[in-house]
């Protein structure tokens, strides 16, 4: 590929292809240099998803067995992080090299050995909130589901967590779009807000996901004020996991949120806890917009950059790494905007 600027092309929204992620190829290299794994640790994590107790949410949880094409490696010496780029105007960049960007761990500046940007299957949980102060909002964001529902290649899953005041899982990983249609057909907006158990739930059901590359995707218009988790409960699961979350906050105007200081944080949380992942939030002001916003954020999934590297610490000390990716971008682009995880827990031995 040419490096140059015509090289890099952004792609707007109703033309753009789908592309990136992860060369099956390369992440069988990435297995092949895994070290050998203890086997009674691997025993226990084959134990079935419904054994885990619901106070496990710790720093040091064990990693996952490794699969090909994983997001983020902790179980091996190669860590693997999505990258996200776009213009001013929020538009995706794609057509990059590998030599556009630089990537630090803990401010030192790491080699970067491998860089795929082609699209693979991915294993996806829609967060969807049947809230009470969704009434007005229901129709329109089944309509969003269904568009991001759209985008799906022929090998994705999906699988669709419903919430009010508790979580529900109301499918579990299927390839039917049309199944998950019906399913949210009937559903109606009640009850309080239980955000944070539905995101705990959606993380353990991404523990089964077939496919290695795995994302949340959040419907809701913020705030918590029934759940039994904690936010800092689940910032650090969130933390721990390899999965990418993005939201659409159909936040309500600040003077009518007075409700509950839960609910009035709810766009902050949603920042947050989404940013670390190298997702975001994509505000809603017209509900008219949500079908073309979901649809924006499954193409964003499919236009990613893969970049692969081995950390300089060696260290095994179970402690959180910072990743930061900076770009040499090619003459004559506008300042481009960058979204990655912002790190992980190294392996604990």
């Amino acid at each position: 590929m040419k490096r140059n600027a015509m090289a890099v092309r952004v792609f707007f929204l109703p033309s753009i292809a789908f592309l990136v992620c992860l060369l099956t190829s390369f992440g069988s290299r990435a297995l092949a240099q895994e070290p050998p794994r203890d086997d009674s640790k691997s025993e226990d994590l084959k134990k079935p998803e419904d054994t885990r107790k619901p106070d496990d949410v710790k720093h040091d949880t064990p990693g996952l067995p490794v699969k090909p094409g994983e997001l983020l490696h902790r179980d091996v010496d190669l860590a693997l992080v999505n990258v996200t780029v776009t213009d001013p105007y929020n538009r995706l960049v794609t057509g990059l090299d590998q030599e556009n960007f630089r990537v630090f761990e803990d401010n030192i500046e790491q080699e970067v050995m491998h860089f795929s940007s082609e699209d693979v299957p991915i294993s996806i949980g829609v967060i969807f909130d049947v809230s009470g102060s969704m009434a007005n909002k229901i129709n329109k964001s089944r309509e969003a589901a269904v568009q991001f529902f759209k985008t799906a290649n022929p090998q994705d899953e999906f699988f669709l967590v419903s919430f009010n005041e508790r979580a529900e899982l109301t499918s579990v990983f299927t390839n039917s779009v049309e199944d998950l249609q019906s399913r949210m057909a009937f559903m109606a907006a009640k009850g309080r807000t239980a955000l944070l158990d539905a995101i705990y739930l959606g993380l353990s059901q991404l523990r089964g996901a077939h496919n290695a590359k795995r994302a949340l995707l959040i419907i809701s218009d913020g705030g918590d004020n029934h759940s039994r988790y904690s936010e800092s409960d689940i910032k650090r699961l969130v933390k721990e996991s390899d999965s990418q979350l993005y939201a659409i906050g159909i936040f309500d105007p600040l003077g009518y949120r007075n409700r509950s200081p839960e609910e009035l944080n709810g766009p902050s949380l949603l920042s947050e806890i989404t940013d670390m992942t190298g997702g975001r939030v994509f505000a809603v002001e017209n509900l008219n917009d949500l079908p073309d916003i979901a649809a924006k954020i499954g193409m964003e999934l499919r236009n990613q950059y893969v970049l692969g590297y081995r950390p300089s610490n060696k260290n095994h000390d179970a402690r959180w790494r910072k990743i930061k990716i900076k770009l040499r971008p090619p003459k004559g682009l506008p300042p481009l905007n960058i979204f990655a995880r912002t790190g992980y827990y190294a392996r604990s031995q």
